[in-house]
């Protein structure tokens, strides 16, 4: 990289500034408000949840991180200034009452699965990439990711065998069986796991659900499942990658990337010899199918139970992703295509059914009335008597798969998934979920150029969505819970997976441990910090695999803003050159004109070379900047602006 900040000055009027713009910067306003009336409500001054209850069990420290994920995220975007300091605050508030009822210790979960380690950890992984240099949070990170690598003594990883140890994990090592309450008893009361069916398929004598009503069953279940998806590699632990990752991009040190390959291999050679699908357990011995009689499913949060494809789908793409990134090798993604494939190969046609469908509202909420349509349903499940729970494909995996690959067979499989899928992909629904995901497909046709009016479509429904979380904690009558842990993060107002892909074009970071991998991110130069300066929009409008098209809006007619144009989140792709447009001539005009004159523009290219430049804003002014750019160019790291404020610039 060189000495010099490339630097481009904008001169094209924003005379009348795009829809997108205007509602792009209304929801950064709006959400600022947001989030401090649900503080005020729901929080205790010093960051904890208010919270009366009694936890018990294993589960639940990750409902306590999940209200505030993506508010690290909203800051990175260009959120207010103490958005940072607010999100530090919970998080500690969060940790301090979690290691108070015993789910942390050292700071950290004490034992549990990594499909809700993931999700908890989401917000820790914001906090880092929005402030790689607070010491205090960079010593978390590496001490958090020590407790994987084999060198722990805390013994959660066999580096010979290359598994990790057990289905829970954690600070306090490999904590084996299942939830207590669930190892003595497994009964037909626990209504609430009834949609997923039976965890164990092949116990004599259980083989319904109600078969679990007799009390003597539901001890033998719950004996088994302590025993049998309680020990051993489990698939989901791919997520712990995202970990081990996080480390080394603050210090790039090859032990956490040895490690993370070597592990993230260690299942990339099972899934070879399981016809590349990726098994879902491996047993203490480092056999897999060693508890599950020689089946390569049926594992702890794997591909009979459950949720199959959406919880095994997802790490593969995890855990593909972040070996990809340390590595900058793209063949990781094979671990990712493979269940993908399989499970089209099985597709069949008809609505979202109750009963087939364990996910079956989830999708009926997202789809609306096309949920009653004739979709394509892909099997989501494998069990002893073969693939089951058929659903509507998840968008997010293979659009992330192409979206880091640039592969033209993986744009193929996108558009296949796209003819067959039975639905219209240039509809915007209107739903906010918990994962704050699901509107790929409208997104993706917007990159294809059929969508036009998604960007402005897409705003609106997200300030929709804010009004109704907004709605709900008007109309709560408590501020303090006693029971529901899920409560908060279903009234969370904070709403960042439209201005994730209209910035930074890339869709959300997958729920379950994913780190947020963009194509651009920005840094307001004049404040020294990440996201976009106070009135500036900003849109990605073309994207491939060498070339990223941005608009850049300055809504100011008083004010310069200065923003930093990055390429990759963590600054590891390069800028060729940039192409961007001009002002020729014919604006203002003479004063004596009622209206501007028909104004002229052209384009020029201006060398880069680097993997960032500085555009310079006037009041008023837009820049439309085209990049060509070299994926995996630069070595991946926690970027900070002082890499950047003390260059000179070199304005073009």
């Amino acid at each position: 990289m060189g000495k010099h900040m490339v630097s481009v000055t904008a001169s094209v009027p924003a005379c009348e500034p795009p829809a997108w713009a205007v509602l792009q910067r209304q929801l950064f306003s709006v959400l600022d408000e947001a989030w401090r009336v649900f503080e005020d409500r729901y929080c205790h001054p010093e960051g904890g949840l208010r919270f009366d209850g009694v936890l018990e069990g294993r589960d639940g420290a990750d409902d306590f991180y999940e209200p505030f994920f993506n508010w690290p995220m909203l800051y990175m975007l260009g959120g207010s200034d103490d958005l940072l300091d607010a999100s530090k605050k919970h998080w500690n508030g969060i940790t301090r009452q979690l290691s108070e009822a015993g789910f942390l210790v050292d700071e950290y979960e004490r034992g549990y699965d990594w499909f809700h380690q993931g999700e908890s950890l989401l917000m820790f992984y914001g906090i880092c990439a929005a402030d790689p240099s607070d010491d205090t949070f960079r010593r978390r990170a590496l001490r958090f990711a020590e407790l994987y690598l084999p060198t722990s003594p805390v013994g959660n990883v066999d580096g010979p065998r290359r598994i990790i140890r057990a289905p829970h994990t954690g600070a306090g090592g490999p904590r084996r069986g299942v939830d207590e309450a669930w190892a003595q008893e497994y009964g037909a009361e626990l209504t609430n796991m009834k949609p997923y069916g039976l965890p164990l398929e092949d116990l004599p004598g259980i083989d319904t659900w109600d078969d679990l009503a007799d009390p003597a069953n539901a001890r033998r279940m719950g004996e088994a499942m302590n025993r049998r998806l309680g020990d051993g590699d489990v698939a989901v632990n791919l997520a712990s990658t995202s970990l081990i990752a996080n480390a080394w991009l603050y210090t790039g040190e090859d032990r956490y990337r040895d490690w993370l390959v070597d592990y993230v291999q260690a299942w990339q050679d099972r899934a070879a010899a399981a016809d590349g699908v990726v098994p879902d357990n491996v047993g203490p011995s480092g056999e897999v199918g060693e508890l599950h009689d020689g089946r390569w499913y049926g594992g702890s949060y794997g591909w009979t139970w459950p949720h199959g494809l959406h919880s095994v789908g997802a790490v593969a793409v995890v855990a593909a992703m972040n070996a990809a990134l340390v590595t900058g090798d793209d063949a990781w993604f094979d671990l990712a295509r493979a269940p993908l494939d399989r499970v089209l190969e099985e597709a069949t046609r008809g609505p979202v059914r109750d009963g087939e469908s364990s996910m079956a509202s989830t999708w009926r909420q997202r789809l609306g009335p096309d949920a009653d349509g004739d979709l394509q349903l892909v099997p989501y499940r494998k069990g002893v008597h073969g693939w089951f729970d058929h659903q509507p494909l998840q968008i997010a995996f293979p659009a992330w798969i192409w979206w880091c690959s640039g592969d033209p067979q993986d744009r193929q499989r996108l558009d296949h998934v796209e003819r067959e899928c039975g639905y219209d992909w240039t509809t915007v629904h209107a739903f906010r979920d918990k994962e704050e995901a699901g509107h790929e497909a409208p997104w993706l046709a917007y990159l294809d150029g059929r969508n036009p009016d998604y960007p402005a479509g897409a705003l609106g429904m997200a300030l929709g969505q804010v009004a109704r979380r907004m709605a709900l904690v008007h109309q709560d009558a408590s501020s303090v819970r006693t029971d529901d842990i899920h409560w908060w993060q279903r009234l969370n107002p904070v709403v960042t997976e439209i201005l994730v892909q209209l910035t930074t074009g890339a869709p959300a970071a997958p729920y379950n441990g994913g780190l947020q991998q963009t194509r651009v991110r920005y840094w307001d130069a004049g404040r020294g910090r990440p996201g976009l300066p106070a009135d500036v929009a900003a849109l990605v409008e073309e994207l491939d695999e060498t070339r990223v098209g941005v608009q850049l809006v300055n809504l100011s007619n008083t004010r310069e803003r200065r923003v930093v144009v990055q390429a990759g989140a963590f600054a590891e792709d390069g800028i060729d050159h940039v192409v961007v447009d001009q002002l020729d001539d014919g604006y203002p005009g003479p004063n004596r004109a009622y209206r501007a004159d028909e104004f002229t523009t052209s384009t020029r290219r201006i060398d880069v070379h680097d993997n960032h430049l500085l555009v310079i804003l006037p009041p008023g002014t837009r820049l439309g900047l085209s990049m060509q750019v070299r994926r995996h160019q630069f070595t991946p790291s926690h970027p900070t602006f002082d890499r950047y404020k003390e260059k000179q610039n070199d304005d073009r």
